[in-house]
């Protein structure tokens, strides 16, 4: 199968161990001496309230397993998710409302 780079950015990268999803390819690495892809890169998610972005995620050519029509398999851990704050507070008001009655 040829690929064009461009093409790259409509391909899902999903994690082979659970099956997340990480998002799409954002932009690539290659090395100009040798010609070769070295990894591709996943633009970090936006946050809303702080504006900015979460951390890239690189993705190095030797943990991609499989390069398909829609989907791009690899062997990396998802980064850890954090907890909102909002649901922290969420949280401990119900705890509140519970110890009052």
């Amino acid at each position: 199968m040829i690929c064009r780079i461009q093409e790259f950015r409509y391909k899902d990268v999903v994690c082979v161990e659970d099956g997340t999803r990480l998002g799409y390819v954002g932009d690539v690495e290659i090395d100009t001496h040798s010609a070769q892809l070295k990894s591709i890169v996943i633009y970090g998610k936006f946050r809303w309230l702080f504006f900015g972005r979460e951390e890239d995620i690189v993705v190095p050519w030797e943990e991609i397993h499989i390069i398909g029509e829609d989907t791009i398999l690899v062997n990396i851990a998802p980064p850890p998710r954090k907890k909102s704050k909002r649901n922290k507070w969420a949280a401990s008001f119900r705890e509140d409302t519970v110890k009052e009655e």
